[in-house]
């Protein structure tokens, strides 16, 4: 039976232009004053993109929660695929780059907040929004102190629907023993083709 436009059009990402000087020099220049926040000088590739987006069930999810947007290229590509009425929560602790999305993302959808990935509970409940279909992270875990990282995976799983997933991307495997402890289902994958490559991590109830 074949898939109808709509359903097709969201099984994978389109291929993404590349990204124009601007956002690298200003997501490079933050990299060098804040490295552990961070995690990486250069945004994430559309082949990561790809692999990520894969585990998400885009005609069902009404509310999305990124952490760590940086310059915007996943919140970018959530927003492409995203239903008409779903919501994309992004949260960045660089205020620097909070400013930049919120003036050259203009989407109804997307709430650009100045806040880290532990305050998701209060960023949700401020905005009117249930818990989250899916959350997707690139917040460098391997810099956090074990028991800071063990709060994130924690709360994370406290404000996601009982049927949601976080989609975690990491360049070390630091943080897969906090989502073996938190999630039942935990899948790894790795992909290649990205600077650094990358691991992912897919966790589910």
């Amino acid at each position: 039976m074949s898939s109808s436009p709509r359903s097709s059009r969201y099984r994978r990402a389109a291929p993404q232009p590349l990204l124009q000087l601007e956002p690298l020099l200003l997501f490079a220049r933050n990299f060098v004053k804040h490295p552990r926040m961070l995690g990486s000088a250069i945004p994430s590739s559309r082949y990561l993109i790809e692999r990520l987006f894969a585990s998400i069930d885009f005609d069902r999810a009404h509310v999305l929660v990124e952490y760590g947007p940086g310059v915007g290229p996943i919140t970018g590509a959530l927003l492409r695929r995203m239903r008409a009425d779903a919501h994309l929560v992004a949260l960045e602790v660089n205020a620097e780059l909070s400013a930049y999305l919120r003036s050259t993302m203009r989407d109804t959808r997307l709430h650009v907040v100045h806040a880290s990935a532990e305050q998701a509970d209060h960023a949700l409940a401020r905005l009117g929004l249930a818990r989250a279909d899916y959350i997707v992270s690139g917040i460098p875990f391997s810099t956090m102190p074990a028991s800071d990282r063990g709060h994130v995976v924690r709360a994370t799983r406290a404000v996601l629907q009982p049927d949601g997933a976080f989609l975690v991307y990491q360049f070390s495997r630091a943080v897969l023993p906090d989502l073996r402890a938190t999630f039942s289902d935990v899948r790894e994958e790795f992909e290649p083709r990205n600077i650094p490559p990358a691991r992912l991590f897919y966790c589910a109830a």
